[in-house]
C-alpha cells in the first residue's frame, strides 16, 4: 500500500544494512522483501531515486517498455498532492491531515507543503511497508508547532487507523483524507468503497477528501497493459478503474472545482489553451458538508 517516491538525498542509495543500522529498526529485517518488485520502490527507481533494488529496477524497465510515459504519473500526482495541499492550508484553513498510503518519503511531503503555510499543522502518515517504515521515523519530522506522526498499519485497517490517528489528530476539526494513488490496491470495488465512506464518516463536516486513482478504458490500453504485467510480476497487485467508477468515491461530498480531472490538471494555473499534457491519473478534491 505504497505510492508516490522521489529522490531522498539522506538514504539515497543505501542498503537494507545502513538504514536498519542508521534508524535502528533491526525489527523490520525480516518484513522487507527485496526478491520480488515493489510498486514504491519501482516509483522511485522512475524518478531517478536509489532506494530500489536489482530487481525493482528490471521490472520498471520493462513497464517503461511496454508504456514509457509512466513516470509523468508519478510527477503529475506529487504535483497534485502540492496544489491540493496547499490550497486547503492556504484557502480553506485546514490544518489536520491524514495521509494514507504514504510511500517513500521525498521533498515536498505533505507535512512539509502544510507546514511551510501553516506552522502548527498537523499530519498522520499511515503506511504498512516496511522500508517506508524504516525511511518514515527518521524522515518524517515537521515543526516545533505542529505535528507529525506515523502509524505501520494497512488501509483497510479503518478502526485501528482511526484509533490511533485520534492520539495526534482531533476529530472534532476538519481533517482532509489524503489518499493518493492508494485506493487502486484494494481490489474489491465494494471494498474500496467501503472503506472511504468509513473513514469520511468518522470526521467532521469541513473535512476533505483528496484521491487519485490511475484509470482504465478503450483510450489508454497501455497502461492495462502494464497493469497486467506487474500483477504477474510484482506486489501488491493493482486493480484498475474507470473515471466512472472513480467518481464514486466521492458520492455524498461536494467537489471542488475543477471536479475530477487528470491530475496535471488539477489547478495547475496555465492559462487557458495551454494546459499540461493529461496523463492517465486522475484525481480531485471534495469536502464534507454534513454529517
Amino acid at each position: 500500500m505504497s505510492r508516490r517516491s522521489f529522490p531522498q538525498p539522506l538514504f539515497s542509495g543505501a542498503d537494507l544494512d545502513t538504514v536498519i543500522r542508521v534508524t535502528g529498526y533491526e525489527d523490520l529485517r525480516g518484513r522487507i522483501d527485496t526478491s520480488r518488485a515493489h510498486t514504491a520502490r519501482i516509483w522511485n527507481y522512475w524518478l531517478g531515486g536509489k532506494d530500489n533494488y536489482p530487481v525493482d529496477r528490471e521490472a520498471g524497465d520493462q513497464i517503461k517498455a511496454i508504456h514509457p510515459g509512466i513516470g509523468a504519473y508519478a510527477q503529475a500526482d506529487r504535483l497534485f498532492l502540492g496544489r491540493a495541499v496547499h490550497h486547503l492550508v492556504a484557502d480553506v484553513g485546514v490544518r489536520q491531515f491524514l495521509d494514507i498510503g504514504t510511500g517513500l518519503p521525498s521533498a515536498d511531503n505533505t507535512h512539509e507543503v502544510a507546514q511551510r503555510t501553516a506552522p502548527d499543522a498537523r499530519v498522520v502518515y499511515v503506511d504498512n511497508d516496511p522500508l517506508v517504515l524504516s525511511h518514515a521515523r527518521a524522515l518524517l519530522t515537521g515543526t516545533p508547532e505542529g505535528r507529525t506522526d506515523y502509524l505501520d498499519a494497512d488501509l483497510r485497517d479503518v478502526d485501528l487507523i482511526l484509533e490511533r490517528a485520534a492520539q495526534t489528530l482531533d476529530f472534532t476539526r476538519p481533517v482532509a483524507l489524503m489518499l493518493l494513488g492508494v485506493v487502486i490496491f484494494v481490489p474489491d470495488h465494494e471494498q474500496s468503497y467501503g472503506v472511504v465512506r468509513r473513514l469520511m464518516d468518522a470526521l467532521p463536516p469541513g473535512s476533505h477528501l483528496v484521491l487519485s486513482h490511475t484509470i482504465t478504458g478503450p483510450s489508454v490500453p497501455e497502461i492495462d497493459a502494464a497493469v497486467r504485467f506487474w500483477n504477474e510480476h510484482g506486489t501488491p497487485k493493482l486493480t484498475q478503474r474507470t473515471p466512472e467508477q472513480i467518481a464514486r468515491y466521492f458520492d455524498g461530498l461536494e467537489l471542488l472545482e475543477p471536479g475530477l480531472v487528470s491530475c496535471s490538471r488539477w489547478r495547475s494555473g496555465s492559462p487557458p489553451g495551454e494546459e499540461p499534457e493529461e496523463v492517465a491519473m486522475y484525481g480531485a478534491v471534495a469536502r464534507k458538508a454534513h454529517s
